[in-house]
C-alpha cells in the first residue's frame, strides 16, 4: 500500500519546496499539502490541498482519516525574528501542533512524523565553533525555547510510546523560489534580491556575524533521506545536527561581486543581532554522517551562482 503524506504549514518557506520535492517522489495524488489559508496556486492546483489549522487537534485528525495518512510532515511554525514580536503566540503555535501530531501518533492514527527543529536551540553559552550533537543548550529566544522544548518531548514520545518521530536542526536556509518567513537568517536570501535590482544591500546583522546556512536543495535532501533511513539506524530522536557551510554577510557580500562587481552592502544591525549572537558559527554533524549518511553539496559560490542566475530569469 503505498504511503499518505499529510504536510501542514506546506506554503512555507520549506514546505512549498518539500511538497513539490515529496509529490516528485510519492505521486500527487499520495502528497496532501495543507496551510492555514490556501497562498500557493502551485500547491493547491498541483494535488490534494486542505485549509488546516495545526493547532486543530481534531481537524488534523479528520484530514488524517480523510486521505488514510500515515506519515505528518510538521512544517507548521513562527519563526526566530517574528516570534520575538509575537512571543504568546508563537509559543502556542510552535508547541501546540507539535503536540498534535504526536498524540495522533500515540493514539495509532499515524506512524510516522518529521518535525524540523533549528539552530535556534543553542545559546549564548554553546561553544560557538563545531558545536556538538549533544551540548549546552541554553536558548534566550522564543523560538529557541519552544524548539528545545519541542526535540524533548519527540524523544520523549519516542521512549514512552514508541512513536517513530524524527527531526532536523536546520540552520539558516537559503532559496530562490519562495520568499523568507521571518527568520534571523533572512538576510541571506533578501541580499541576493538587492544585489540584482539595486545593486546595493542594507544588511541587518552586522559584517562578521557568522552562522550556519545551507541550500534549500541540501535541506530538502537531508529531509527526505531521513525519513527514507531504516528506523533501527537512527540514534538522535531528539533532533540531528546538520550542517553545510558557515558564512559572514561580508562573506557572501565578496561571493556576490565576483558576479556583480558594482555590488555594495553597508550595515545597519537591529534586534535580530542580538538573536545571532546567541547561536553558534559552526555545526558538528558527525552524527548524521554515521547514522544515516548525510553531507551537502553546495558551497557559497554555488548558491551565489544558483541564486543570481535563477532570480535574474524571475526578474
Amino acid at each position: 500500500m503505498t504511503s499518505k503524506i499529510l504536510v501542514i504549514g506546506a506554503g512555507g518557506q520549506i514546505g512549498v519546496e518539500l511538497t513539490e520535492k515529496l509529490r516528485d517522489i510519492y505521486g500527487k495524488d499520495n502528497v496532501i499539502a495543507s496551510d492555514i489559508k490556501a497562498s500557493n496556486e502551485k500547491l493547491v492546483f498541483s494535488g490534494p490541498f486542505e485549509i488546516l489549522d495545526a493547532m486543530g487537534y481534531e481537524a488534523i485528525k479528520t484530514c488524517v482519516k480523510k486521505y488514510h495518512v500515515d506519515t505528518v510532515y510538521l512544517m507548521a511554525a513562527m519563526l526566530s525574528a517574528t516570534s520575538e514580536k509575537h512571543p504568546e503566540l508563537a509559543w502556542q503555535l510552535n508547541t501546540n501542533s507539535l503536540f498534535n501530531v504526536l498524540n495522533l501518533a500515540k493514539d495509532g492514527y499515524i506512524k510516522h512524523i518529521f518535525w524540523p527543529s533549528s539552530i535556534a536551540v543553542f545559546g549564548p553559552n554553546t561553544p560557538k565553533n563545531n558545536a556538538e550533537q549533544h551540548t549546552i543548550m541554553e536558548p534566550t529566544t522564543v523560538y529557541g525555547i519552544s524548539k528545545q522544548m519541542g526535540e524533548r518531548w519527540c524523544e520523549y514520545y519516542h521512549n514512552n510510546y514508541d512513536v517513530d518521530v524524527r527531526s532536523l536542526r536546520y540552520p539558516g536556509i537559503i532559496s530562490w523560489k519562495n520568499p523568507p518567513g521571518g527568520g534571523t537568517t533572512d538576510y541571506a536570501i533578501d541580499i541576493y534580491h538587492e544585489a540584482l535590482k539595486n545593486e546595493q544591500y542594507t544588511c541587518f546583522l552586522n559584517e562578521h556575524t557568522e552562522l550556519p546556512m545551507m541550500f534549500m536543495d541540501d535541506a530538502i535532501d537531508a529531509t527526505v533521506k531521513l525519513m527514507q533511513t531504516k528506523s533501527e539506524k537512527l540514534s538522535i530522536r531528539s533532533s540531528y545536527n546538520i550542517s553545510a557551510i558557515s558564512f559572514t554577510p561580508k562573506q557572501i557580500s565578496e561571493s556576490i561581486k565576483k558576479v556583480l562587481p558594482n555590488f555594495s552592502i553597508n550595515y545597519k544591525p537591529d534586534f535580530r543581532q542580538k538573536i545571532a549572537d546567541s547561536w553558534p558559527k559552526s555545526i558538528n554533524d558527525s552524527v548524521a554522517k554515521t547514522d544515516w549518511g548525510w553531507k551537502h553539496e553546495f558551497n557559497l559560490d554555488d548558491i551565489t551562482n544558483e541564486m543570481l542566475d535563477q532570480l535574474s530569469k524571475q526578474i
